[in-house]
């Protein structure tokens, strides 16, 4: 048996998904995992963010705490130096994984109901005096919130934990105005009754002097003294109705609870939302009020200052309603917060949600996906891939104007400081979150999968503050990600070879091998025996950067472990790897955005060289001509007379390749059909690896109609009078 007939079964999956022979088996059932995975198997036993502890404590730093991260700093103050000290943090180590373990299988609660119950379970097992010892530990904690796992649910807990407390800063600087200005305007008035003939009446009088001095006094002789001559009312009756207007506002305000609560809810008003309909109505309801406390807040600091002027702001102040009121008006009130759980970001809320965010309303939206993958039908009449990492992210940072954080769940603590940045803006923020809840079908706990989908860019990470600057280098991050600068991470994966010898290769963590993760996904994989490994074999992330035609001579693979860790070749179809090309361009953009890889950046820096050889090329030769001219007085060479413009005929495929905007959107259909030269602008790579319908719908989409798709070369291909109608115009 040739080569080719070896591997003949093995090129059919990959091209079509069926498996005949016996060169590749299905992999159902088998447990595999990424192998760069393998040493996450027992996660619970390693050390990581989750689970998270929610802060209580009033005005403290941060509102999130790592369960590991309090376990370290109990351990700092209370562990001693020498041998107990050492037991002690053993047992420590011990009572976190159990608190890890529990949370995993769903336990609830504080952090100090959690840890004392683990310190009964450990003392069960080693006696009464190790549950004493870590129970006294445990008062040395320095938080003791909910605790909370890598849930679904998780995302929504922590940024309304996180919300609340940025209200709660909110409302002590409201309160510290308003109960400034309710004073001063209290004095103005108290002032003025002091002065005036009621304040000096008896009774008045006697109640401003204290009471064991009152049996001293003549309040009614005093009285006729200090009243002679006073005013009946210091302040005019306009003045009067204004401020006891005013501070009737100010004081029955309904946006803020009473200081005495210290609750973030408002004394009237609610502003939670789990949909974006229901807050845009709310806020449109209590705009004038609104509007009302804010005129209210102006005209008592002008009265507090003594800078009202009658015939100058009763006019304006009679003027202002809720279309007058600026961001800075708004910001002194509490911020909605709209947690659209999964299953509900359908594009109709979406769409909401679009309308929402670019109206620049006060509101803090987290939208939440449990699931990357869905199949969406496209114009050729198959099916693919449509990853929704970034899509929703990024649409919104088109809108401008706004804060976005893009995070997967497992990422969100590493995070905290952005996500207290995008709470503190003035304007809308919005949180996009991936989040799943364990599935017991799953090869992997929620939070390696939610990690996974971040290192293999199908929901890669970033952040963008339009308030931080005014270019994309300050306002945009990708922050997090692993080897940001680079197509893939590359980690070096350590394994034992079939002779038990220590061997590690390194190892590009990719989309495909995060769709490994997925056991609905298992159709576009197929286990390679040991004994059919070759040369033809190439990892996922080595056979992209293939050209067209080595690929063909390739298939790609991605290494796994089975449940006894065993490595393994998974070999990945056709259809996956396209997805894995879509997502790595989608990566490219927002690598782009983040100033990694700039094609314009790259395009001006060839230019510049190209330029630089020339004069470097020139020099020499102008040298060498002003030394031949000298002595014979020749006139200088005519200069050379530019190229002639390549004609096309009607029949013949082509693209005006000086004109491309390197939109991408031609290499979204077919890749190899089309390419991009040094300047990042198309050409036709390969007129043989795409249909004529493809060339039609490329020029088709193509904003700047550059792309010609002449004549069919396949006579046979299906619908060929519609598409030569359809091409009529580009040809």
């Amino acid at each position: 048996m040739d080569k080719q007939t070896r591997h003949q079964d093995q090129r059919v999956f990959h091209l079509t998904a069926k498996r005949a022979g016996d060169g590749v088996l299905p992999i159902s059932g088998m447990g595999l995992r990424p192998a760069l995975l393998a040493p996450y198997r027992d996660l619970p036993a390693l050390r990581h963010d989750f689970p998270l502890v929610l802060e209580t404590r009033p005005g403290a730093p941060d509102f999130v705490h790592t369960l590991s991260g309090l376990v370290d700093a109990v351990l700092k103050d209370v562990a001693p130096r020498g041998i107990d000290g050492e037991r002690l943090r053993r047992h420590a180590l011990q009572l976190e994984r159990e608190i890890r373990v529990a949370v995993a299988h769903g336990a609830q609660g504080s952090l100090a109901e959690l840890w004392n119950a683990a310190a009964a379970r450990l003392g069960t097992q080693a006696g009464e005096t190790l549950e004493q010892v870590l129970t006294q530990a445990g008062t040395a904690l320095q938080a003791d919130g909910a605790v909370l796992g890598c849930t679904r649910e998780m995302p929504a807990r922590l940024l309304t934990h996180a919300w609340q407390a940025a209200q709660r800063r909110k409302a002590r600087q409201f309160h510290a105005d308003l109960g400034r200005l309710v004073r001063k305007l209290s004095d103005i008035l108290r002032a003025a009754y002091s002065h005036s003939q009621a304040g000096r009446q008896p009774q008045a009088l006697m109640a401003s002097v204290g009471g064991p001095h009152q049996a001293q006094f003549d309040f009614d002789a005093l009285s006729r003294i200090v009243g002679k001559g006073v005013p009946h009312d210091e302040l005019t009756p306009a003045r009067r109705e204004r401020l006891l207007r005013t501070l009737a506002v100010l004081e029955s305000q309904r946006f803020y609870a009473p200081p005495e609560l210290d609750d973030t809810a408002a004394a009237g008003y609610n502003f939670s939302f789990d949909n974006c309909a229901a807050a845009a109505a709310a806020f449109r309801e209590r705009l004038p009020e609104v509007a009302t406390l804010v005129k209210a807040i102006a005209v008592a600091e002008l009265e507090a200052q003594g800078h009202y002027i009658e015939t100058e702001h009763d006019l304006s102040f009679e003027a202002m309603d809720e279309h007058a009121l600026a961001p800075d008006d708004l910001a002194r009130f509490p911020d909605y917060l709209v947690c659209i759980p999964p299953g509900r970001n359908d594009a109709a809320e979406n769409a909401m949600l679009m309308d929402l965010l670019s109206s620049g309303l006060p509101v803090k939206v987290l939208v939440q996906t449990d699931d990357l993958l869905e199949e969406a039908a496209i114009g050729t009449g198959h099916y693919a891939f449509g990853v929704r990492s970034a899509r929703l992210a990024t649409t919104a940072m088109g809108l401008g104007g706004m804060f976005v954080l893009q995070a997967p769940s497992a990422n969100l603590h590493a995070l905290r400081g952005r996500i207290a940045q995008g709470l503190a803006c003035r304007g809308p923020s919005l949180f996009s979150v991936f989040a799943r809840d364990e599935d017991p079908v799953g090869t992997l706990p929620a939070y390696l999968y939610a990690a996974a989908a971040m290192q293999s860019r199908a929901f890669p990470c970033f952040s963008y503050d339009a308030a931080a600057g005014s270019n994309w280098a300050e306002r945009f991050s990708l922050e997090n990600n692993p080897h940001a600068d680079a197509d893939w991470p590359v980690e070096t994966l350590d394994y034992a070879d079939t002779a038990l010898q220590r061997a590690s290769e390194r190892c590009a963590f990719t989309f495909a091998d995060f769709m490994l993760c997925d056991p609905r996904q298992a159709a576009h994989f197929a286990l390679v025996p040991r004994e059919r490994w070759s040369d033809a074999l190439l990892p996922a992330a080595d056979w992209l950067a293939l050209d067209e035609a080595a690929a063909a001579r390739h298939l790609p693979y991605v290494l796994a472990v089975d449940e006894h860790d065993t490595l393994q070749r998974v070999l990945v179809d056709a259809r996956l790897m396209q997805a894995t090309q879509r997502c790595l361009l989608l990566w490219h953009r927002l690598q782009e955005h983040g100033g990694v890889h700039d094609s314009h950046a790259e395009r001006l820096l060839a230019r510049e060289k190209a330029a630089w050889d020339a004069a470097q090329a020139a020099a020499p030769a102008a040298e060498q001509g002003v030394a031949a001219g000298a002595g014979a007085g020749s006139p200088a060479a005519p200069a050379a007379e530019p190229a002639a413009a390549v004609e096309h005929s009607r029949d013949e495929a082509w693209i005006d390749t000086a004109r491309c905007p390197s939109c991408n959107e031609c290499q979204l259909i077919n890749d190899r059909l089309f390419g991009y030269d040094e300047r990042k602008q198309a050409y036709i790579k390969d007129i043989t690896a795409g249909s004529y319908r493809q060339l039609v719908e490329a020029a088709e989409s193509c904003q700047v109609a550059i792309i010609h798709p002449g004549k069919p070369r396949d006579p046979k291909e299906s619908g060929l009078e519609e598409l030569l109608a359809r091409a009529e115009p580009f040809r």
